[in-house]
């Protein structure tokens, strides 16, 4: 375990890993939201709101899933670090279907579409580097596994 005993408070809580995972997205949601709107003044006001909350969501669903450390239905060992940029990537992915064409234009007057930075699928990466950014910060103030919904303090 990369944080062992870290926690800021003095047992694991499912309700600080969503509060964490909600700040922490609220935060990078508030970054791009003015990022985008200062890159591309051109958009639609509509897409910097979405974003925004996008992310918030997109924390809310990753200290969500803090209670799952081994795979439910494989068995597998499911480490933070794995679970957190898979969802991350996985939410953007889904947003990718509906925002395809505005990102692909936004790229083409941003980066002139050239190479790798031309292709909307670069959305796919961003959310797994959130993920794992929300995912390390939901683990270390907030714990995980089934210590975060026990209410037997022999648990921890």
């Amino acid at each position: 375990m990369i944080f062992p005993n870290l926690s800021l408070l003095k047992r694991p809580s499912l309700l600080t890993r969503m509060l964490i995972g909600k700040g922490a997205g609220l935060l990078i949601g508030i970054i791009l939201f003015f990022t985008l709107q200062a890159t591309w003044p051109s958009v639609d006001p509509l897409l910097p709101w979405g974003v925004l909350f996008w992310y918030v969501t997109v924390g809310a669903m990753i200290g969500l899933a803090g209670i799952y450390t081994r795979h439910p239905v494989l068995g597998l060992p499911l480490p933070w670090w794995v679970r957190a940029p898979v969802i991350g990537a996985w939410m953007n992915f889904v947003l990718l279907f509906f925002v395809e064409d505005t990102l692909r234009a936004m790229y083409q007057q941003v980066f002139g579409g050239v190479g790798p930075w031309g292709s909307p699928a670069l959305l796919v990466v961003e959310g797994a580097l959130i993920g794992l950014v929300i995912g390390g910060l939901a683990t270390w103030l907030g714990g995980q596994g089934r210590a975060t919904v026990s209410e037997d303090d022999s648990v921890v």
